[in-house]
């Protein structure tokens, strides 16, 4: 009888690691799995009824560390009304003006959606930032997240956010929207915590408090006390943070400092603490994210999408700030999937940093940004560096002793016929490569491109039918 968690990877064509410098690549061909672990790396012989999987003309990642989504908005893709507008007219657009729409059915089938979409880009593990709380709220949603993670064997980080304040834009919405109170959050936080949290470095649940956004959804110091229940809980802390000018320009007029510095007066810096996006940043707010080892879930794709700007990851990481990837919301990001995001995370850092080209008669010193960021750099930041902001220490790296977190791409699509390279073709060559296994924890979830049991089509049914009930419900006309 073979071992489901046991297996030899024969023949790869490429193996990157998630680790820096020479060790970022590996020769192999072979990968030994033991246990659900990586047990050895090289040309390694088969044993008598070891389990193989042939990965000839394949490239092997570590699978993908998402770290900042918002898996409800899976059937908020392309809203129209929301398609054009920057992130505060779309916020009350599309995802405000829709939550309240959301039942259990409805935010249940997202949730799936949207981990089919990242298991089938190689996503291992996944980081929600789980907003969709009002006082009455009539399903658990945090267990239905855990639930269809755990349906598809993917490991869940459930940052619970929500808001004891409401913000403006909000005024008008439906009654669903209302604020909790922090003693609600609090207690919430708890039995959260008491139910799933698991603080090993493979665990397959984690639960993180993260108040939808540190200067809006509540105060000063309630900030302070979530940040203190947190510790002593062991979780980490998250939230969004300097998306757009608008956080510098709120942070100003409401407490006369920066987002970043009154993050850092509230207790919410730290090696334990990443933000969403940190797109806006002053040069002492990069000093002070990075003095304090804090953390950065970089969502190219949305920050585009929103026309909100282009984080600068390498001025970041130089600091000594945590780089992560995550895909955020679908509402914002209508291809919500690892593959696509590490590609755009690619190729917008070499844009930003070319923006700043100039010629050489007004002083300009390069021509282009291509050396901005590379292959390598995209693999690590959405792999050991989401691993590493999420506290997951055994997750996010091809080497002895890991968790076997893997994904094994077939470059058998045109798209990658001509790769001088095979190693870069999933993250440079775009699109989606074909799974050939997504392994997590050495359990094959992901099977020659297919989630066995799961019915793709009538998966997409369901979504169609879906949408046209939260259109009704939010008084969309046909």
């Amino acid at each position: 009888m073979t071992d489901s968690k046991s297996w030899l990877i024969r023949n790869a064509s490429a193996i990157l690691t998630g680790l820096t410098g020479d060790a970022a690549r590996h020769a192999g061909p072979d990968i030994r799995i033991r246990d659900g672990r990586i047990a050895a790396l090289g040309r390694l012989d088969p044993l008598a009824g070891e389990s193989q999987i042939d990965a000839r003309d394949c490239v092997v990642y570590p699978a993908w560390v998402n770290t900042h989504h918002h898996l409800f908005q899976s059937l908020l893709k392309g809203e129209p009304e929301g398609l054009d507008q920057s992130l505060t007219a779309w916020l009350a657009t599309t995802p405000y003006r829709f939550r309240a729409a959301f039942d259990e059915h409805s935010f249940r089938l997202a949730a799936r959606i949207g981990l089919v979409e990242l298991a089938r880009s190689g996503c291992a593990t996944v980081a929600d930032h789980h907003y969709l709380y009002y006082p009455g709220m009539p399903f658990d949603g945090a267990a239905i997240l855990f639930e269809e993670a755990e349906s598809l064997g993917l490991r869940f980080v459930l940052c619970r956010g929500g808001a004891t304040q409401a913000r403006q834009l909000e005024a008008d919405l439906p009654q669903a929207l209302r604020p909790e109170t922090l003693d609600a959050f609090l207690a919430d936080l708890e039995r959260l915590t008491a139910r799933y949290h698991d603080p090993a470095g493979d665990a397959h649940r984690r639960v993180v408090a993260a108040p939808t956004t540190t200067l809006h959804s509540t105060t000063a110091q309630e900030l302070r006390e979530i940040a203190a229940l947190a510790r002593r809980l062991g979780l980490r802390l998250h939230s969004h943070l300097s998306e757009t000018v608008d956080y510098l320009d709120a942070a100003r007029a409401k407490f006369g400092m920066t987002p970043v510095q009154f993050c850092a007066e509230q207790d919410w810096l730290g090696p334990d603490v990443w933000f969403a996006h940190l797109v806006k940043l002053l040069p002492e707010e990069i000093r002070l994210l990075g003095d304090s080892g804090s953390g950065i879930a970089h969502c190219p794709q949305s920050n585009g999408r929103l026309g909100s700007g282009i984080a600068d990851l390498p001025a970041l990481e130089a600091a000594g700030v945590a780089v992560s990837i995550g895909v955020d919301g679908a509402a914002s990001n209508e291809a919500a999937d690892m593959l696509s995001e590490t590609h755009a995370a690619w190729l917008l850092q070499r844009a930003r940093k070319g923006e700043r080209a100039r010629p050489r008669y007004e002083g300009g010193t390069f021509e282009g940004g291509a050396d901005a960021a590379s292959i390598e750099d995209v693999l690590r930041w959405g792999t050991a560096g989401g691993a590493k902001v999420l506290g997951l220490d055994q997750l996010g790296t091809l080497a002895v002793g890991q968790a076997a977190d893997l994904a094994i791409y077939a470059l058998d699509d045109p798209r990658y016929f001509g790769l001088h390279d095979p190693a870069i073709g999933p993250i440079a060559c775009g699109g989606r490569a074909r799974l050939r296994a997504l392994l997590v924890g050495g359990e094959r979830v992901v099977d020659d491109d297919r989630i066995p049991g799961l019915d793709l089509a009538e998966l997409g049914r369901e979504a169609a039918r879906a949408v046209v009930g939260l259109q009704q419900r939010v008084g969309v006309r046909a």
